[in-house]
C-alpha cells in the first residue's frame, strides 16, 4: 500500500474490535500510519452480515486472522509488538491480560510501545466490566439529557458523539500525544480512552454556560438545542429543510432580510419569552417556499443559513466537490481524510481488505522495517 501523510513510518497493531477502535485506526491509517488489523479467528459473523469491501472503517490497512487462544498465535502477536509503535485494542478490561497480551507484557517486549485501550467506561470503576453502547455512554456522561427538543425525549444523535467523537477521535489524540512523548522519553505508556469521559469532555463549553447561568437543563430552551428561533431546522414547502444558525447580530440581521421580516415589528432577538412565537413566524415563512428557492435567497446573504442535504446530495454539493470532501475509492463514495496538511498530505491508501494477507508476508514486511 502506498502511504502518504504525517504518520508515515509509524506502525500500529490493531487488535480487531468494532466502532470507535476501528474509526481511530482508520484515522491513523489515513494519516499515513501502517496499520495491521488482527482479527480473532473463529469470531462469530456480524448480524446482519457485513460486506468487507464496503466496511469503510477498515480502509487503508491489511488484516490477518489468528486464534488468540493459541500460545503460538499469541507469540506471533508479541513478535509484531516488538516492531510496532502502538497497540490499539477495544476489549473489556482484563481480556487482553487473559490472552497474554496485556500492557505489562507488551511493554516488557517493547518498552517504547504505546498501548491504547478503548472502552466505554474506562479501565476501572463500578461500571468498568459492564456492556454498553454509544447511547449508554452518552447517557451516563450527562450529555444525552441535554439534547433534543422541548417536551420531547433526548435525541441519541446516531453514534457519532460517544463512539466516534468522544471515543475514536480522542483516542487518536491520545495515541499521537503519547507517541510524541515517547520520542522524548524513550518510554511507552498506556492510553486509557473512555467513551464516557470523552463524551463528557465534548460538552465542556455547555458546562461553562451552565456555570454562568447561560444554559438551563430544560431541553429545547437554549441557544444551541433548538430553543432559539435563529438556531434550528425548518421545513420547506417541498418537504425538505433549511438549517438556520444566525446567532451573531450581523448574521441575524441578514436572516431577517432574507425572510423579509420587519425588525421594528418583531421581538428582540434574545427575548426568550418571545422565542416560541418568533419560531412559529419563521417556520410559517420558510414553509411558504421550496428549499431550492430559499437556497437562492440565502446564496446572496451571509446569514449562516444552508440547505439540509441528504448524504448523496452532500457528496456532489459544489463546496464538497471543490474541496473533495467526498470521493470514490474502489467504486465506493466515502469521506476523505481530515484534517489536511500542507507538506505531508494524507490519503486513503487502499480499500478495506477483502481477505487476509499471508502471515509470512506480514512477518517479513513488518519485522524487517
Amino acid at each position: 500500500m502506498s502511504k502518504s501523510g504525517p504518520l508515515v513510518g509509524t506502525k500500529i497493531l490493531e487488535i480487531a474490535g468494532v466502532g470507535p477502535g476501528p474509526f481511530c485506526a482508520m484515522m491513523l491509517a489515513d494519516m499515513g500510519a501502517t496499520v495491521l488489523r488482527v482479527e480473532r479467528e473463529g469470531a462469530p459473523p456480524a448480524i446482519p452480515p457485513i460486506d468487507p469491501v464496503k466496511n469503510l472503517l477498515h480502509r487503508g490497512r491489511q488484516t490477518i486472522s489468528l486464534n488468540l487462544k493459541d500460545p503460538e498465535a499469541v507469540e506471533t502477536v508479541l513478535s509484531l509488538v516488538e516492531h510496532a509503535d502502538v497497540v490499539l485494542e477495544g476489549y473489556r478490561p482484563g481480556v487482553m491480560e487473559r490472552l497474554g497480551l496485556g500492557p505489562d507484557i507488551c511493554l516488557e517486549r517493547n518498552p517504547k510501545i504505546v498501548f491504547a485501550r478503548m472502552t466505554g467506561w474506562g479501565q476501572d470503576g463500578p461500571l468498568a466490566h459492564r456492556a454498553g453502547h454509544d447511547i449508554n455512554y452518552f447517557a451516563i456522561s450527562g450529555s444525552l439529557y441535554m439534547t433534543g427538543r422541548k417536551d420531547e425525549v433526548p435525541n441519541p444523535n446516531l453514534n457519532m458523539v460517544a463512539d466516534m467523537g468522544g471515543g475514536g477521535m480522542l483516542m487518536a489524540l491520545g495515541i499521537v500525544s503519547a507517541l510524541l512523548e515517547a520520542e522524548k522519553s524513550g518510554q511507552g505508556q498506556i492510553v486509557d480512552a473512555s467513551m464516557t469521559e470523552g463524551t463528557a469532555l465534548l460538552a465542556t463549553m455547555i458546562h461553562g454556560y451552565r456555570a454562568m447561568d447561560r444554559w438551563t437543563d430544560d431541553r429545547g430552551a437554549n441557544l444551541l438545542d433548538s430553543g432559539a428561533p435563529f438556531y434550528d431546522v425548518y421545513e420547506t414547502s417541498d418537504g425538505q429543510y433549511m438549517a438556520v444558525g444566525s446567532i451573531e447580530p450581523k448574521f441575524y440581521a441578514e436572516l431577517m432580510k432574507g425572510l423579509e421580516i420587519d425588525r421594528d415589528n418583531f421581538p428582540a432577538q434574545h427575548d426568550k419569552s418571545a422565542w416560541p412565537e418568533m419560531k412559529k413566524t419563521i417556520a410559517g415563512i420558510i414553509a411558504g417556499r421550496t428549499r431550492k428557492e430559499w437556497e437562492a435567497v440565502f446564496d446572496e446573504l451571509d446569514a449562516c443559513v444552508t440547505p439540509v442535504l441528504t448524504p448523496d446530495e452532500a457528496a456532489v454539493y459544489p463546496h464538497a466537490k471543490a474541496r473533495k470532501i467526498f470521493d470514490k475509492v474502489a467504486d465506493v463514495m466515502q469521506p476523505m481524510p481530515a484534517p489536511r496538511f500542507s507538506r505531508t498530505p494524507s490519503k486513503i491508501s487502499g480499500p478495506p481488505p477483502s481477505a487476509d494477507t499471508p502471515l509470512d508476508q506480514i512477518m517479513s514486511e513488518w519485522c524487517d522495517r
